[in-house]
């Protein structure tokens, strides 16, 4: 038994990996992830960014797909997709064992499309179709542009999972387009799945920045607690939605809840505890995505204990007490938003460049 089952096991709380590199798949080392615990695995630009860049492990298919013709962009999915693939692979025995409702991949849209609504419908289909795989969740960023395409997904029976969520008026529009399109698709419900992909620790990183500026003895003891009470209040929420005469009508015909996912889980300021944003946010119907690192040191002092509807009131004061000394919550999460996108559209085209650059070689 390791702390990750535990958490599964004790509080209903799937942990996934947050990290994805071919070397694993030819090792072994994913199924040996699965094998403690790690119950889906999520990726995103800046990850297959360090795991193309950081190893050869894919020159040899590289250098065969653009012998073949290939342009750099097409083959940067083609690499991408083999490694999905294969994670879907190890991970078909925990999709099937927990009949569809763990076991999954994600694999991120082109990141460039983030604020076009028809583009980033048109790559999630294609990528949905590429893939072809029922564990596989289809990532989509949570801008206002971008989610008239989750709703549209959904409604075609396509899983999703929701990224880039940093305030709770942009979660609550998430889940009103999970609804929504479950509303519009026809017979059964049941192999439709969605997660919530709230991004925690990024948003200490902003409010502490902005305490730091106020300046006073208040706003310093408030540091670091703020991206917390958002994952708890936001919990709240997800309790509330899926519940009553509408959720159970899309539920009697097999509708799972799109369940909270704890993103940026692992620690930015050294001074917080390393298990900071895992201790606080347990409980059930949630996932929590975890660099391998948050994963050790979780197993080596972690608490595992339910945790995320134990203090929602006092969660909620936190946020109102921050407000009131001027910080704008939702200007947090804009300023977040942008920054994210910003970040995986560099990360992207960072790798594209250095394919094209490796290409120019052979």
């Amino acid at each position: 038994m390791t702390r990750l089952t535990d958490l599964f096991q004790e509080e209903g709380q799937s942990p996934w990996l947050d990290n994805l590199k071919r070397s694993w798949l030819h090792s072994g080392e994913l199924e040996d992830w699965v094998t403690k615990g790690v119950r889906g695995v999520t990726s995103n630009p800046s990850i297959f960014e360090k795991a193309m860049t950081d190893t050869d492990d894919y020159d040899q298919e590289f250098k065969e797909l653009i012998a073949d013709g290939k342009s750099v962009t097409e083959c940067y999915w083609e690499l991408v997709i083999s490694d999905i693939l294969g994670a879907l692979n190890v991970l078909k025995p925990v999709f099937d064992s927990s009949k569809g409702s763990d076991g999954f991949v994600s694999v991120e849209v082109d990141p460039r499309l983030a604020r076009e609504t028809s583009d980033t419908l048109n790559a999630a289909r294609s990528l949905h179709n590429r893939i072809d795989e029922p564990n596989v969740l289809i990532k989509i960023p949570a801008t206002r542009e971008s989610l008239p395409a989750v709703e549209t997904m959904i409604s075609e029976g396509r899983s999703v999972n929701v990224t880039l969520i940093f305030s709770l008026s942009r979660y609550i529009e998430v889940m009103e387009a999970y609804i929504s399109g479950l509303e519009n698709c026809s017979g059964d419900l049941s192999h439709i799945s969605s997660v919530a992909s709230f991004f925690i620790s990024r948003t200490d990183t902003e409010v502490d920045k902005r305490l730091d500026s106020i300046g006073s003895q208040r706003s310093e003891e408030l540091k670091g607690r703020a991206a917390v009470a958002l994952g708890q209040v936001a919990y709240s929420l997800f309790k509330k939605t899926f519940s009553g005469p509408r959720w159970e009508a899309l539920e009697s015909r097999g509708a799972r809840v799109q369940r909270p996912l704890w993103a940026s889980t692992s620690t930015k300021n050294p001074d917080y505890l390393d298990t900071l944003y895992v201790d606080t946010l347990i409980g059930p119907d949630t996932v929590n995505t975890l660099p391998n690192n948050t994963i050790e040191a979780f197993e080596d002092h972690g608490s595992v204990a339910r945790t995320v509807d134990l203090s929602c009131h006092k969660a909620e004061q936190i946020l109102a007490e921050i407000t009131s000394l001027g910080i704008d919550f939702e200007d947090v999460g804009d300023v977040l938003e942008t920054e994210g996108i910003d970040s995986f559209i560099s990360s992207f085209e960072n790798l594209i460049q250095s394919l094209a650059t490796k290409a120019s070689s052979f």
